[in-house]
């Protein structure tokens, strides 16, 4: 069933039409259609295998659409999917950094990819608002699991992006999550960035992710929680 989700009239930073995947018969996403604007949290719920991250990754242009059509931030993502990931800050599941760079060295390295100037000061402040500490300096592989998501968390934020996709939203990230619920108290008008959430627990169903949609796999679609 063909499901529309417009969220305002605000500024577009997602804009999905018709959006459909299918691996042979399995239909993964069913012609979905969703707006979010400038300033918003939309959090998608959904089990395991129920086309969350299927979604996400037509969103950011790792896998192409079977029909439909993503603008990310004005790019439409099958034409520059490279664009796109440059624009938007990405909190991928699994943690990604290099082993063998010190924590440091990895923000470094993500700014200059990023061609950010002064990223020195940016990633300081990155470092202090999440309590590195002295652990900056230490290897990526050295670091607990816990500091590597801060790390990850980091680098999606470093220059500042207008959009920030949350790949799966259970991580222990207290600091961040009061930053969070701070901005969700904001009026829209005066928030800088918007944020889409993965979840697969309704625990979230709360003020800091609203409005909030549902994948329900018996129909492979998405309905308004």
């Amino acid at each position: 069933m063909p499901v529309n989700i417009e969220l305002s009239g605000a500024l577009k930073m997602i804009e999905v039409r018709n959006l459909s995947k299918s691996y042979g018969s399995i239909k993964a996403v069913n012609v979905i259609s969703l707006s979010i604007g400038k300033g918003e949290l939309f959090g998608f719920l959904g089990s395991n295998g129920s086309g969350k991250t299927t979604m996400i990754k037509m969103l950011t242009g790792q896998i192409k659409p079977t029909s439909g059509s993503v603008r990310m931030l004005g790019v439409d993502v099958l034409e520059d999917p490279i664009r796109v990931r440059e624009l938007a800050g990405i909190v991928p599941e699994q943690e990604t950094h290099s082993s063998f760079l010190t924590a440091e060295e990895y923000l470094y390295f993500v700014a200059k990819i990023r061609k950010m100037e002064n990223y020195e000061k940016a990633c300081e402040k990155w470092f202090e608002f999440l309590d590195f500490g002295d652990q900056k300096n230490s290897l990526c592989k050295d670091l607990s699991r816990g500091t590597r998501q801060k790390l990850i968390f980091a680098q999606a934020f470093l220059h500042e992006p207008e959009l920030v996709i949350i790949v799966e939203s259970q991580i222990n990230l207290d600091p961040v999550a009061e930053k969070s619920k701070e901005f969700s108290r904001r009026p829209r008008e005066k928030r800088r960035n918007s944020f889409y959430f993965n979840t697969y627990s309704r625990n979230y169903k709360t003020d800091l992710y609203q409005p909030l949609g549902s994948f329900i796999k018996e129909s492979w679609s998405i309905q308004a929680a």
